[in-house]
């Protein structure tokens, strides 16, 4: 019988949904009910009704808009490990509901494929296709794609650190509902997917979210690789079908090249960790040649059973034949043991011997490839033999994905990026230069000092000091490594707070002294300098022109293409200044730098290290690469993929491939045809500017002059947890007291996404907006939001922050801050009203997310899961911080509730 309650429950997953999206509501029932009957069998029924029980009362609580005292009443002195058991339950009914809208994006791209009209917005097909609209010629775009470079770049920075037991599970279910997407399977298929679904999400249910232990590098390199090999592997070569499709008959006979690469930051940024160094970075590499070697070989011998091809019947290449008579010679084992039976099969044998050969490769055994360009060469004369002989479509299309393969991932897998903190390198410097006042000294006299070493890198003497040491080892490591793992196994090294000329001359003086060289005598890596703060932002230009002007860095660069890599720190120059201050800083710095390396001679690769959350940079790539600067996109799209937002975009093959195509086709658009000249962009910049300014004082006096906000902040937030969490192999802070400046900006942000207030989103904004209001007016300040992509993307994004915000659960968490609280709380929620008004009457609408019915709706949907985890989480802090922080159940279940909210907030990090 379907009572009150459990039709009140009911109306939450069907209210709102576009017609368009009947399956999905379908999915989330399904899955839904799925867990409900696991929860039934493992827990038992009376679990079973109070988790319903609990569902339904956060469903009303928010529908009749009440407060949250009573369902903090029902949730609090729960025993501990009932606490879990619940927060458990919750966790997994909205990850059942992130897994069928997942699948549900699938769905919406097959109906435009299916469709054959007008292509999904934001692919391939689409970019390509406005392009030609607006009178690009094929020469152009051909001449672009040759020169295109997209590299997504992975880090362990844990805001959402999913096991892989767990990633395969959530993989099962995937596949379970994607079997039957089109609702094409029989009675007796969809029995046998929903089994499927019930053992995979019942073995996750009795597997532990996280490990007691915190997880080595080696352990964080094991989840990144999760994406790289069993989601990117296959998607790359499909991504180069999808772009070949795009291109059509026009193209017919032209080769897309290269242009998707893939970076990691696992095992190769120092930067506050002190557990990764020279072992690190060796240890890595060896591990994804390991694993790349691996795959080749397992697919070499997949294609040698397709490519059973017999000489009696049709012909092969000369090249093939005379290449496997030379690898009879170079691996007479493997030779051996070719079957006299399959000797008219030329392919089969060969691919034998080249299966053998990638073996000897991965043992490091004479008779291995030398490098991956020997190993695509023989792809390519296998796949040359084929067109000759009747082959295109008796495996040609098979060695072709192969190649797509090896030319991608090389025997590298994914670039490894180093990083190390500036001061690292002067603590290093002062040892061997031996001079303690290094660090402090001028800028002009270090440079000298500096120069000076460069040209004679013989005259510093060995030391015994630790961080000299530590140092050196890592560029001797390099030196050692090149050779055998190749150019592209090493991605630039960057030096976090960078903040002169001398950051960027201390990298090559280090380097030098320990051998780091080419054969030419230069220095092998690109040295990008971070700029992070609000501060380094604006003295960007300055930096970067010094050392532009500086002879023997151009030389450097001369070396290395003329090509300089920059990073832009979206993360801290956020915590520094706020989110506007941040973005406009950005904002800045990249039309300033783009103007100085065109003057100079030199082409200027942005880096954008983003996150997940939009004070982080996050939201949608292709937006902001179409909302960039003119000129400083130039053909190359690198950022950041870290936390959360790995898992959402690379989780799933299809979903990797939708998001490669819209960034592909962002950086197509932004490169051939950049926004046209806009006459009111000098207004709307000044504007900017004076809301910039506004914000960052609102938010500096709030957040950094306030001597009782670190108090605040450590009462109001779970960073106590956070800190303790055993996610990650690096330190939440860069040392020194426990304050807000030396505290990381992942850590930041996730604690204040972790009380649902995500203030880091939008604190100072609506002062700025309102300043902007009032003295530019209404109207000019629409105009804007509507017309300029900047602004229109930063308003979005706050927006979409506000959305998620609730300021009633983050009033709980407020009142943990005792006489703090009613001074903060009601500034922030003052700030709050200031900034969401502000929005919507620029915008003119009377909600948010007005115009997003189906984020609003999937927002909606996981509130009654996330709430009692968040009410449960303020009690379990309480009582947590009432035992002086020594009661490690109540710990283990404060990080139960940490990992559960993470997951059904997302943009958490």
């Amino acid at each position: 019988m379907t009572t009150p309650a459990s039709h009140a429950a009911d109306s939450l997953r069907s209210t709102d949904l576009p017609d368009t999206d009947k399956a999905l509501r379908d999915d989330v029932n399904r899955v839904g009910s799925l867990v409900g009957e696991i929860l039934a069998e493992q827990e038992g029924a009376a679990f079973l009704a109070e988790v319903e029980r609990i569902r339904v009362a956060a469903i009303r609580r928010r529908q009749s808009k009440v407060g949250t005292e009573a369902m903090q009443a029902e949730l609090s002195g729960i025993a501990v490990a009932h606490a879990t058991a619940l927060v458990r339950a919750f966790s997994t009914y909205f990850q059942a509901v992130n897994v069928a809208e997942r699948v549900h994006r699938i769905r919406r791209r097959r109906e435009y494929e299916m469709d054959d009209g007008a292509p999904q917005p934001g692919g391939l097909r689409d970019a390509i296709g406005k392009l030609r609209a607006s009178g690009t010629r094929e020469d152009e775009l051909r001449a672009c794609l040759a020169r295109l470079r997209i590299e997504p770049v992975f880090t362990a920075h844990p805001t959402e650190a999913v096991r892989r037991a767990l990633l395969e599970k959530e993989t099962e279910v995937v596949r379970a509902l994607v079997a039957d997407i089109d609702r094409g399977r029989t009675p007796v298929e969809r029995r046998a997917d929903l089994e499927r679904m019930r053992m995979a999400l019942t073995a996750a249910w009795q597997t532990a979210e996280f490990a007691l232990d915190k997880p080595s590098v080696a352990d964080e390199l094991e989840n990144v690789d999760f994406y790289l090999t069993d989601v990117l592997y296959r998607v790359v070569p499909v991504f180069y079908e999808v772009l070949g499709d795009a291109l059509g008959t026009a193209s017919a006979g032209f080769e897309p090249p290269t242009l998707l690469r893939f970076g990691n930051w696992v095992g190769g940024d120092m930067d506050g960790n002190p557990n990764v160094g020279a072992e690190t970075i060796a240890a890595t590499l060896a591990t994804q040649r390991r694993q790349v070697l691996a795959l080749y070989r397992r697919e070499v011998y997949q294609l040698g059973r397709l490519l059973s091809h017999s000489l009696s019947r049709v012909g092969c290449s000369a090249d093939l034949l005379a290449r496997t008579d030379v690898y009879r010679t170079l691996l007479p084992t493997a030779a051996a043991r070719l079957r006299a039976r399959h000797a008219d099969m030329p392919y089969r044998q060969f691919l034998k011997l080249v299966r053998a050969r990638l073996g000897e490769t991965e043992r490091g055994r004479e008779g291995g490839y030398a490098d991956a360009a020997e190993f695509v060469g023989d792809i390519r004369i296998v796949l040359a033999s084929l067109a000759e002989n009747r082959g295109v479509h008796a495996g040609w299309f098979a060695a072709r994905r192969l190649l797509r393969r090896a030319e991608t991932f090389g025997f590298h897998l994914a670039t490894l990026d180093l990083r190390q903190d500036s001061a690292i390198h002067d603590a290093a410097l002062a040892a061997l230069l031996d001079d303690a006042q290094w660090a402090t000294r001028n800028v002009d006299e270090r440079v000298v000092r500096l120069e000076a070493v460069l040209a004679d890198p013989g005259s510093v003497a060995a030391c015994d000091d630790e961080a000299a040491r530590r140092t050196l080892a890592v560029f001797g490591t390099v030196a050692q490594l090149r050779p055998r793992y190749g150019e592209q196994a090493f991605g630039p090294y960057i030096i976090s707070m960078s903040r002169s000329a001398a950051d960027a001359l201390a990298v090559l003086v280090l380097a030098r002294i320990a051998g780091c060289v080419d054969a030419a005598g230069q220095v092998p890596l690109d040295v990008a300098p971070l700029f992070e703060t609000v501060a380094d932002l604006d003295a960007a230009e300055a930096v970067v022109a010094a050392l532009f002007a500086d002879d023997v860095y151009r030389a450097h660069l001369a070396a290395r293409g003329n090509a300089q890599v920059v990073m832009l720190g979206y993360s801290d120059s956020a915590k520094d200044g706020g989110l506007v201050a941040s973005r406009w800083a950005l904002q800045q710095t990249q039309i300033a730098l783009t103007r100085l390396a065109s003057a100079s001679g030199v082409r200027i690769i942005f880096f954008h290290g983003r996150g997940g959350s939009a004070s982080r940079g996050g939201g949608k790539a292709e937006r902001a690469v179409i909302a960039a600067p003119r000129g400083s996109v130039n053909g190359v799209l690198r950022l950041t993929e870290q936390g959360e937002v790995i898992h959402r975009k690379y989780g799933i093959r299809a979903l990797a491939l939708r998001n490669l195509e819209q960034m592909t086709g962002a950086v197509l658009r932004a490169t051939l045809r950049p926004r046209p000249p806009e006459p009111r962009e000098a207004q709307w910049r000044a504007i900017a500017a004076a809301i910039a300014a506004e914000s960052r004082k609102t938010y500096r006096g709030f957040v950094h002059d306030n001597p009782d906000f670190t108090e605040y902040f450590r009462h109001a937030t779970p960073i106590d947890v956070i800190e303790r969490l055993r996610i990650g192999s690096r330190p939440t802070r860069r040392g020194g007291s426990g304050g807000v400046e030396n505290l990381r900006a992942i850590p930041w942000v996730f604690a204040w996404s972790q009380n649902r207030s995500t203030m880091t989103g939008w604190y100072g904004v609506g002062s700025g907006l309102a300043h902007g209001i009032e003295a530019y007016g209404r109207e000019a300040m629409s105009e804007m939001t509507r017309d300029w992509p900047f602004f229109a993307q930063l308003v979005d994004d706050v927006e979409m922050v506000l959305a998620k915000s609730d300021l009633a659960i983050f009033e709980r968490y407020s009142r943990l801050a005792g006489d703090l609280h009613e001074f903060f709380f009601a500034d922030i929620s003052s700030e709050f009203e200031r900034t969401r008004n502000a929005i919507l009457d620029l915008k003119a609408e009377g909600e948010l997310l007005a115009h997003d019915l189906r984020l609003r709706q999937s927002i909606r949907l996981r509130n009654p899961y996330v709430d009692p985890i968040s009410l449960i989480q303020v009690d379990l802090l309480n009582r947590w911080r009432a035992s002086d922080r020594r009661d490690d159940d109540l710990l283990h279940a404060l990080i139960a509730t940490v990992n559960g909210i993470a997951a059904g907030i997302q943009n958490t990090g």
